[in-house]
């Protein structure tokens, strides 16, 4: 794929796919340059992903993300990103940020939650380089380590804090604006990205998170019909669903 064309891949999880179909959204609606979004999702890629859930895992993505350079034919540049993200500015820009001298770049979060647990229940896991890999910029003829094999064999830390790399001077850094962790991010004036790290706004119990306000405009864009009103459409679905 020619880089004129922004290559971006999507954590999936089945719980939760209206957090995927937003994000794809938020970036296609503000982009100024054709984009590629690509949900990585597990029933998709059996055939390269076959390591067991993890007990520390809190997403069905939290591994496969690092397959983004073998899907991308260890070629040109592709992002990854978490899926409870919204883009509140044009992705061209953050492509713009891309250097050949590094592997990777990312935002360098220093994140340390004091919570034990975040959305669903899932365990809050603290390690060095928390959310680094929540947004990578992958620089991918520099990622050949990242084989099928060597992803579904490694540890989490090994993945996550960038050990298959030769040094973290290999690893770039990219304005917080870009990976703006809702509730924790201090400095930034004008987030370009809002992550929901500790769950989106449609979980009850964080529908007030900073910039929730967001996320629900970039979901009722996502969801318009021009043809119909949505609430009907959702008397139809239910009337359908009765009928089965």
């Amino acid at each position: 794929m020619h880089d004129s064309v922004v290559r971006i891949f999507v954590g999936y999880d089945r719980r939760i796919h209206v957090a995927s179909t937003t994000l794809a959204h938020s970036i296609t609606e503000h982009s100024s340059v054709p984009v590629s979004v690509l949900p990585l999702n597990l029933r998709n890629m059996r055939d390269i992903f076959w390591r067991n859930t993890d007990p520390n895992q809190s997403t069905e993505f939290s591994f496969s993300r690092f397959l983004t350079p073998y899907l991308s034919g260890f070629s040109g540049w592709s992002i990854f990103m978490d899926n409870d993200i919204v883009y509140l500015d044009d992705i061209a820009k953050l492509w713009a940020l891309r250097d050949d001298k590094y592997s990777v770049m990312c935002v360098k979060h220093d994140h340390n939650p004091t919570e034990d647990t975040k959305f669903l229940g899932e365990k809050q896991t603290r390690y060095e380089k928390k959310n680094w890999s929540s947004v990578i910029l992958f620089n991918n003829a520099k990622c050949t380590a990242l084989t099928p094999d060597y992803v579904n064999s490694a540890t989490g830390l090994q993945l996550h804090q960038f050990k298959w790399l030769e040094g973290d001077h290999l690893i770039g850094e990219i304005p917080a604006s870009w990976n703006y962790l809702a509730d924790y991010t201090k400095g930034v004036e004008t987030p370009q990205a809002v992550h929901y790290t500790d769950g989106g706004p449609w979980y009850p119990e964080t529908e007030n998170a900073e910039y929730a306000a967001k996320w629900f405009e970039a979901y009722r864009s996502a969801n318009y019909c021009e043809v119909a009103d949505l609430d009907k459409l959702l008397e139809m679905t239910k009337r359908s669903e009765a009928k089965t």
